[in-house]
């Protein structure tokens, strides 16, 4: 779905994509779901899952999400936002899903048949740990 989505709900949003991207996008969506335990929202016109706030030293701060999902024209988009000591943790799995274009926290291939899932999930497991410590830091 290229630009802004009408979509109120993650349901709507993946129903107004013509197939495959359809069928693609809910796969993700129940793989995310499953993997994570986050309930999906519309978030900046795409699904995101795991609300948190940031603030950075400057003082600038801001809501996102720990993962989002968008279809875009030419490829599916699943963004990764956290980090861990190593830095994004999106990027540490480069060599692990070759057929992805990867640049710090968004992962992009054209087929969900292009990554394999059960990496996909491993990426989406330490991602949550990632959103977990960042709240536990947050809490104490």
């Amino acid at each position: 779905m290229k630009g802004n989505t009408k979509a109120r709900t993650p349901r709507e949003y993946v129903n107004g994509l013509p197939a495959p991207r359809r069928s693609e996008l809910a796969e993700l969506n129940k793989l995310i779901q499953k993997t994570t335990g986050l309930k999906p929202m519309i978030f900046y016109g795409m699904i995101g899952y795991g609300k948190f706030h940031y603030k950075y030293v400057s003082g600038r701060e801001g809501d996102w999400v720990s993962v989002a999902l968008a279809s875009r024209k030419n490829y599916i988009s699943l963004y990764a936002c956290m980090t861990n000591n190593n830095g994004y943790i999106a990027e540490s799995y480069k060599s692990k899903l070759p057929k992805a274009s990867i640049g710090r926290s968004c992962v992009r291939f054209k087929r969900l048949a292009d990554v394999d899932l059960k990496v996909l999930a491993a990426l989406l497991k330490e991602n949550h740990k990632g959103l977990k410590a960042k709240k536990a830091r947050k809490e104490a």
